[in-house]
C-alpha cells in the first residue's frame, strides 16, 4: 500500500493523546489517532472513572452504618445491581467509545482503531495503512495490568481491574494481590458490599510510595472493617479448581472464590517499534527533554514516560508536547509538584517529595505532623476522622517540598498544600495565612506549627 501523507500520528488516545489530537486537529493539522482498544483509554472506561463511582458507592455503606451510631437506627442492606448497571448504562455508555470517536472526528481528527507501529522515520502502519507524517509521531500507548510471574497465576480465571469494574456480582471472597492505590480501592469496595477480602502485599507496608504513616493509618482501618492484610508477603503459586482459588502466600495457603491482581503496569515498547526510530525498546519507559520529545520527529507522553501514571500527567505533557508541535512557546515540564490521590475511605493524598525521599536528595529537612482527629472539625466528624497531616520542609530554603493529607476528603484538602509546593511560597508565609474555622483545612496550620 502506497503511502498517506499526513501531518501528525497519534499512537494511543488515553486522555492525555485524545487531549493531544483534539488541540492539533482544532488547530487545522492533519492528524490520524491510532488506538487498538477503547478511545479515551483506561481512565474512563476501567480506571479513574468508573472506580470512583465504585468508591462512591461503597463510602455511601459505610457512612450509612455510621449514623447508627451517629443518629439513630438504621439497616444497611448492600446491593451490586445499581452499582453495575450505574457503571454500565450512565458512567461507561456500555464501555462504548462512540462519543470520543465522534469529538474528536468532530474536531477534524481522523480515527484508526488497530494497532499503531513505528515502521520507519516518520511512518507509522495501521493494519495494511501506512502514514508517513509530516511533523512527526506522538507515542501516548498507556499501559496494561501486569501479571506477576507467579506458578499457575496466569492459567487462572483471575480479575485485573478491567473485569473487576465490569463484574456483575460481588464475590464471596476475594483476594487481592498488591497493596498499592489500585488494590487499596478495590479491597475496600468489595469488602463494603460484603466480600470476604485479604490483601496480600510484597512490599512491607500498604502504598509504599506514600509516606509510612498514610499505610499505618489504612492498615488499621482496614482491619477495623475486616479486610486481612498480609505485608511483606510473597505469593509463589496460585490456581484454580473450578470454583476456587488457591493462593500459596508465605507459609500460608490462601482461598477465595475471586483474585484481583494489582501489581503494577506494564508497557511494550518493541509492540509499538521505537526501535526504528533509534529508541530502546528493552525497558518500561522512554527518556523525554522538557518538551515531551523523545527523539527527532518524536514525542512521548503519559505512562511511558515515568512520570508519573496518573491521567493529569498525561494531560499535563499533552498540553507541552502539543504547542511544541505547533511551534508555540513551550513551557518547560516541572515534575516537582506533582499531586496524587488514593481514593480509600480515608483519602491518601501527596504531592511533591515524601521525608523520605526529600532526604535522599540530601535536603535539610523539617517535617510537621498533626492528626485531623485533634482538629475540631476532626473531633465533630467523630467516625471516619482517621487521618493526619503531615508537611516535609526543606529547611535552607524555607520552603514545601512536600505534603500528605490523610483523612476525609484528603485530595480536596492537599490542593492547597499543591499550591504552596508548586509555587514555593515561603513557610513563613504560609504560617500568617488566614485558615476558616472549623475545616479539615484548618489543620494545615497545625502542621505548619510544628514544624
Amino acid at each position: 500500500m502506497p503511502a498517506e501523507d499526513v501531518d501528525v500520528v497519534v499512537i494511543g488516545l488515553g486522555p492525555g493523546g485524545e487531549a493531544l489530537t483534539a488541540k492539533l486537529a482544532g488547530a487545522g493539522l492533519a492528524v490520524v489517532g491510532v488506538d487498538a482498544r477503547l478511545v479515551g483509554g483506561e481512565c474512563p472506561f476501567y480506571a479513574c472513572v468508573p472506580t470512583k463511582a465504585m468508591v462512591r458507592a461503597a463510602d455511601s455503606l459505610a457512612e450509612a452504618r455510621r449514623a447508627g451510631e451517629l443518629a439513630g437506627s438504621v439497616q444497611v442492606r448492600p446491593d451490586w445491581t445499581p452499582v453495575a448497571t450505574w457503571l454500565r448504562d450512565e458512567v461507561t455508555s456500555n464501555w462504548n467509545d462512540q462519543g470520543h470517536v465522534d469529538s474528536l472526528v468532530a474536531k477534524g481528527a481522523r480515527i484508526e482503531h488497530g494497532w499503531g507501529r513505528i515502521t520507519g522515520p516518520n511512518e507509522v502502519t495501521v493494519g495494511d495503512k501506512v502514514f508517513r507524517t509530516r511533523r512527526g509521531i506522538v507515542l501516548n500507548p498507556g499501559s496494561d495490568p501486569a501479571i506477576p510471574p507467579v506458578d499457575g497465576l496466569s492459567d487462572t480465571p483471575l480479575w485485573t481491574n478491567r473485569e473487576a469494574v465490569t463484574a456483575t456480582a460481588v464475590p464471596e471472597s476475594l483476594i487481592v494481590l498488591g497493596g498499592g492505590p489500585v488494590g487499596c480501592e478495590f479491597a475496600q469496595i468489595f469488602a463494603r458490599f460484603g466480600a470476604e477480602v485479604t490483601i496480600v502485599q510484597s512490599n512491607q507496608r500498604l502504598l509504599p510510595n506514600d509516606e509510612p504513616e498514610a499505610a499505618e493509618v489504612l492498615a488499621d482501618v482496614f482491619t477495623r472493617e475486616g479486610i486481612r492484610v498480609l505485608t511483606g508477603t510473597r505469593v509463589t503459586g496460585a490456581s484454580h479448581d473450578g470454583s476456587t482459588f488457591h493462593v500459596q502466600a508465605g507459609d500460608e495457603t490462601l482461598t477465595a472464590a475471586q483474585v484481583l491482581v494489582a501489581t503494577g503496569r506494564r508497557t511494550d515498547l518493541a509492540a509499538i517499534g521505537v526501535k526504528a526510530v533509534g529508541l530502546p525498546d528493552d525497558g518500561r519507559t522512554i527518556e523525554v527533554d522538557d518538551r515531551m520529545r523523545a527523539t527527532d520527529g518524536v514525542w512521548a507522553i503519559g505512562d511511558i514516560t515515568g512520570k508519573g501514571a496518573f491521567t493529569h500527567m498525561s494531560m499535563y505533557q499533552a498540553e507541552i508536547a502539543a504547542a511544541d508541535i505547533l511551534g508555540e512557546d513551550v513551557p518547560q515540564a516541572q515534575y516537582h509538584a506533582v499531586p496524587h490521590a488514593t481514593f480509600t475511605d480515608p483519602e491518601v493524598a501527596g504531592v511533591g517529595l515524601t521525608e523520605a525521599a526529600a532526604r535522599a536528595k540530601g535536603l535539610n529537612v523539617n517535617t510537621g505532623f498533626t492528626k485531623l482527629s485533634d482538629s475540631t472539625r476532626g473531633y465533630l466528624h467523630k467516625l471516619g476522622n482517621d487521618g493526619f497531616i503531615k508537611v516535609v520542609e526543606d529547611a535552607d530554603r524555607g520552603v514545601l517540598v512536600g505534603a500528605t493529607v490523610v483523612g476525609p476528603g484528603g485530595g480536596e484538602i492537599m490542593s492547597a498544600l499543591a499550591v504552596a509546593v508548586h509555587a514555593e511560597v515561603p513557610t513563613a508565609t504560609l504560617k500568617g495565612m488566614i485558615l476558616a474555622y472549623p475545616t479539615f483545612h484548618r489543620a494545615i496550620g497545625s502542621a505548619l506549627a510544628d514544624l
